[in-house]
Order: C-alpha cells, then sequence, then structure tokens
C-alpha cells in the first residue's frame, strides 16, 4: 500500500519519473542468451496450417486439441507474443507485438519448459522466446525422467510457459510506476498466452501454488553468472499448458511443481548469458526493487482444480472473422473520427468478454479467465482492474474499484472523486459515505 500511495498521480503533479528520456540509454526491446542454440520457429502465413478457428469459438469447451508440434508452437507463440507489424518514422523503426504494452515497451519475457519436439529438440529442455527472430534459445537440458517428475499429475502432453519482467525497460521511462505498469503488461501476456493456447483446442492454468523462488529457480532467472553485467529479471508467473484431447474429465491437477525436481533442473547444464540491454547502468529506482520483494510470494497450500468434463460434442464452427485475424490487426486505438460506430449488441457482447464469471468452477470459465485459479467468492458490484497477475501475488486483487455511481445534481452521475471532487463532500448519497471517499482515495 505504501507504493501504491507513493506512486500515484495526483491533481497538481505527477508520480516520480526520470522527468526527460535518456534516448541514448533506451533498452534494447530484445533480450538474447549469447551462446545458446537458437531454433528457428517456422514462420506461418494465415492460410497454412494449423489454421484459426473463428474468434468466437474461442469461448466455447472444446474437446479436440492440435498434437504439440513445431507448428502449433509457432503459432502459440505468433499469437501471444510474437511481432505482429514493424512501424517507421524516419530513421526510427519499431515493432508491434500481438500483446499490448505500456508504452511499447515490452517488459515482459516468456519462457518454455517443453519435452521433446521434432524440429525443436530431441530432448526435453528450457528455452527462452527470442520475438525477434521467432525461435526458442535452448537455456538448460532436462533429462527425460525429470522433466516428467516435473510434468507429474498434469495431463498427457503438457508443458509449462513461464512469464518475466525487465523493470527497467520501464522504469527507463515511467520511473516509479514501473513495477504497475509490468504487472499490468504480465497480465495482458497471460491473457494472450491462453487466448493463443484456445486457438490450438489447449487449456492453460497459472500454477499459483508455486513460490516464485522456484520460478525463478525453473526459468534460471536466480543464476547470478548467467546475467553478469546485464539487467536482470523478475519471475511472474508459471503456467501449465496441454491439449484438450487426452485430458481425463475429473482428474485433479496440480497447482504447484515438486520443489526438490525445480532445484534438480538448477543443477542440470545450462547454456546461454544475458545480453545487455542499454549501454549504461539502469537509473536506480529503489522503490522499485523494495516493492517487488515485499510481494515475492512463497509456496501455497497444496491445491489442486478437476479437469472439467469433456463436451459431449464439438462445437459448430463459429462464423465471424478467424481468430488470427482480429490477433495480427490488434492495434493501439490513437484517434476516433466522430462517426464510425458498431452495433450496441456487439458492443454489449465485448464488454461480456470481460466478465470473469467467478461464480462457476475455475476451469468452467470462459478463456482467459479459466487460466485464473482465484477462489469462488459471491459476486459484488466490485470490478477487479487492479488485480496482480503474477504468481507470487497467488492472482489476488491488489486494488479494486467500486462500481458506484452518483445520480445526485451535485456530482451529475458521475464516479466519486472524478469530475466533482467535491461531490464526495456535498452530496447525500452512498458516494458521501467516509468509506467510499477511502476507496476512491486509495485507488
Amino acid at each position: 500500500m505504501r507504493y501504491h500511495e507513493r506512486t500515484k498521480h495526483h491533481f497538481n503533479r505527477f508520480a516520480a519519473g526520470p522527468g526527460q528520456l535518456d534516448w541514448s540509454n533506451q533498452p534494447d526491446p530484445f533480450r538474447r542468451f549469447k551462446g545458446a542454440a537458437l531454433a528457428r520457429l517456422p514462420v506461418l502465413g494465415a492460410n497454412d496450417e494449423p489454421l484459426s478457428p473463428a474468434y468466437e469459438s474461442l469461448f466455447e469447451p472444446r474437446a479436440a486439441g492440435a498434437a504439440v508440434t513445431v507448428r502449433t508452437l509457432s503459432r502459440f507463440f505468433e499469437y501471444s507474443l510474437a511481432l505482429s507489424a514493424w512501424k517507421q518514422a524516419g530513421a526510427t523503426r519499431w515493432a508491434l507485438r500481438a500483446s499490448p504494452s505500456s508504452g511499447n515497451l515490452h517488459p515482459t519475457e516468456g519462457y518454455v519448459l517443453i519435452g521433446a519436439v521434432p524440429g525443436l529438440a530431441a530432448s526435453p529442455g528450457l528455452f527462452h522466446y527470442a520475438p525477434k527472430e521467432h525461435g526458442l534459445e535452448r537455456r538448460a537440458d532436462c533429462p527425460q525422467a525429470l522433466f516428467e517428475r516435473l510434468l507429474r499429475g498434469f495431463p498427457p502432453r503438457a508443458f509449462l510457459a513461464g512469464l518475466s519482467s525487465v523493470y527497467w525497460r520501464e522504469a527507463w521511462k515511467y520511473g516509479e510506476r514501473a513495477f504497475r505498469y509490468c504487472q499490468h503488461d504480465a497480465g495482458h501476456a497471460l491473457g494472450a498466452l491462453r487466448i493463443a493456447a484456445a486457438t490450438l483446442g489447449w487449456s492453460a492454468v497459472v500454477l499459483e501454488g508455486l513460490a516464485d523462488q522456484s520460478s525463478a529457480t525453473l526459468l534460471g532467472l536466480d543464476r547470478d553468472a548467467d546475467f553478469e553485467d546485464a539487467e536482470r529479471e523478475e519471475a511472474e508467473l508459471v503456467m501449465a499448458v496441454w491439449p484438450n484431447e487426452g485430458a481425463r474429465g475429473g482428474a485433479a491437477l496440480p497447482l504447484a511443481l515438486e520443489p526438490e525436481a525445480v532445484r534438480e533442473l538448477a543443477r542440470q547444464p545450462w547454456h546461454g548469458k544475458a545480453n545487455r540491454l542499454s549501454p549504461q547502468d539502469p537509473v536506480p529506482w529503489e522503490i522499485i526493487g523494495g516493492v517487488a520483494a515485499a510481494s515475492r510470494k512463497p509456496a501455497g497450500e497444496p491445491r489442486t482444480l478437476d479437469l472439467p468434463q469433456p463436451p459431449a460434442q464439438e462445437p459448430a464452427p463459429g462464423a465471424g472473422p478467424a481468430a488470427g485475424r482480429i490477433i495480427r490487426q490488434r492495434r493501439s486505438l490513437l484517434a476516433c473520427d466522430g462517426r464510425t460506430s458498431i452495433p450496441a449488441g456487439r458492443f454489449y457482447r465485448m464488454l461480456a468478454r470481460l466478465m470473469p464469471r467467478a461464480e462457476r468452477e475455475v476451469l468452467s470459465r470462459p478463456a482467459p479467465w479459466d487460466a485464473i485459479p482465484g477462489r469462488r467468492r459471491s459476486t459484488s458490484a466490485f470490478s477487479c482492474t487492479g488485480w496482480r497477475v503474477s504468481s507470487r501475488a497467488s492472482m489476488r486483487s491488489r486494488a479494486t474499484r467500486p462500481s458506484w455511481t452518483c445520480s445526485s445534481e451535485a456530482c451529475r452521475g458521475s464516479s466519486p472523486g472524478r469530475r466533482r471532487r467535491a461531490a464526495p463532500r456535498t452530496c447525500r448519497c452512498v458516494c458521501s459515505s467516509a468509506a467510499t471517499r477511502e476507496r476512491w482515495r486509495r485507488r
């Protein structure tokens, strides 16, 4: 809460930041591990197999799922963490990606621990995703017996995907608020991974019982020698991914890994050293390191989820544009022309996708909410806008905004503390309560 209070913007000032951008020290948006073998993934066209289903079909349960191959892995990353376009203004050229990012700075790095895949690797290993090359760098070897031990209890052909954050990429521009934006971006990446999995008939869930230290060890982020003279990464989450086909309904799905098996992976051969992202040392923002340390999560209580029963029959192919097309054309909204509109029904369907359906069992919720194993609780008039999408926080809500509105003339229907700052003090509706004012003060 101290970090939250300190890094809020105020009406008369911004939160502490660099003041101006040091373009000579801008971080490289692409991390590589020198010495790690790179296996390039095939670059697939829109009409190449595996074909994308209709976007609308992603939110229906499916029993069938594509096999884990080098081509399906290519689609998985293409629809989640890959580059989607290049832009240029004068001599400056920059990339866009499938997953949105604060300031297009992309602090999120992706990893995958996967078994042998023809065309990728003959044996299991941990890989780092290199988006510029659309390839996977082999960071660590994992013997088959150890891989089976790590994935014990998971459905057939399951693998692990991990996310980390390079705080300096955001701090370069946003200063103390960088931690906020890294969590924001991790949430975008989590949703993108889940939607990408859905296009292939795969399911995914965050391993909320895994301690942050175990996540860092699994992804190789605590290896000091591998990050010598390079900007460090902070583990955000690890999730299990598996094809729906072959998953047995009713089976218990673990939400953690065996700690000793994770430590055993750390003792295997590792490859590569992280590249330095900025030519000069990063500006030290001590509060970022402090809040990262304060929010690191220990191991959770042993917990499992029951895999849902597969649908009796596959849903009919959905109508409308393909999911891949929607994903590839994702852009930031920079301006509206004031004339173009969409039907209200379509707009309401878009809003419905934002509802987590928390009254359902976790794995029976629509994507991407089925990837977030929060415990069921009664619904209320609150929107989950401040989720700490990280294994370290067990997906708990860091801050929620009450959806109060005021119908009094003093407030003119605005939310407390918004257009009429005096409204909570002057009106006599629900927003005048001290409790509500306190909630909005802390938002």
